[in-house]
């Protein structure tokens, strides 16, 4: 089995969110959906990045490293042009 780490964007906030998925494709939907609480009033939303991995637990801790303040961050310059593009098509 396979786990991801993904991180979406919200267009709305402008803000990221990183979680952690056996089935990305079921994720990314319920997100859609506004079945997911962290993210239902966030949206529009879009799939900026994922990883990943064979074994759930290295998945559960890069999740958590993801979600650290100065990773976050990092993350965010990494994907600058990306993220550029996405707020200018709103």
């Amino acid at each position: 089995m396979k786990y991801c780490v993904y991180t979406l964007f919200s267009l709305k906030d402008k803000k990221l969110y990183t979680g952690f998925t056996a089935d990305l494709k079921d994720r990314l939907s319920r997100h859609k959906r506004r079945e997911a609480q962290s993210t239902m009033n966030r949206r529009p939303l879009k799939l900026i990045h994922c990883e990943y991995f064979i074994n759930e637990k290295d998945a559960k801790v890069r999740e958590v490293f993801l979600k650290s303040g100065f990773v976050r961050n990092n993350l965010k310059k990494s994907l600058q042009k990306t993220l550029s593009t996405l707020t200018t098509l709103c």
